[in-house]
């Protein structure tokens, strides 16, 4: 049994248990009439310092072009958002879904692009050899726990967007600019998770 996972599961499980109203969300800004249900996969590397595992999207794509995101895509007909986080990060990253260990799905995430998006939370073993599917992938890395889950390394911005204005956190990560949904997904998780507690045990 892992460590790790038992400790992550249950500061999730304890997280949870009560409400936080002033979560990060875009809701606000998103266009109804384009509204798609979305899963995106936060895996954990099991390693004394454990990092998410996060991909840049290439600067073709037609939804957030050249960002930094989570492996993960829209909810097909019939599956639920598990079933669609572990589809994506296959396909994304060649994840092989019986390695990802299942802790549970954490606050949705409304985005001003249309997605309602659910963030599956789960534990993978440490330097897995990953494939990046080149027309969804143009690099994947990972970034230590420690660093992403204290709010403190974070700097909070600003932009006018669609008529007011939207705040948003960001990071550099050795090159990779952490922001925007990715960046809000983490946050939120870290008001989740005592993080002391689970790097500490």
């Amino acid at each position: 049994m892992s460590a790790l996972f038992d400790r992550l599961s249950a500061l999730f499980e304890r997280g949870h248990q009560t409400d936080i109203p002033d979560l990060l969300s875009d809701q606000r800004f998103a266009i109804a009439e384009r509204t798609a249900d979305a899963a995106v996969l936060i895996a954990v590397t099991d390693r004394p310092e454990p990092g998410l595992i996060l991909t840049q999207r290439p600067t073709t794509m037609r939804d957030h072009p050249g960002q930094v995101a989570f492996p993960g895509g829209k909810v097909d007909d019939g599956e639920t958002s598990v079933e669609a986080a572990l589809r994506e990060a296959e396909e994304e990253l060649a994840l092989d879904r019986k390695h990802v260990r299942l802790i549970g799905t954490t606050d949705r995430y409304q985005t001003g692009t249309g997605f309602d998006i659910t963030p599956v939370l789960g534990v993978v073993p440490p330097d897995l050899s990953l494939t990046p599917h080149p027309r969804e992938v143009e690099a994947w890395f990972e970034v230590p726990v420690a660093q992403v889950f204290n709010l403190s390394n974070w700097t909070e911005n600003e932009v006018f967007w669609r008529g007011e204005m939207r705040h948003y956190l960001e990071m550099d990560w050795q090159g990779f600019r952490i922001w925007g949904v990715t960046a809000a997904i983490i946050a939120n998780l870290s008001r989740r998770i005592a993080v002391e507690e689970l790097l500490g045990g």
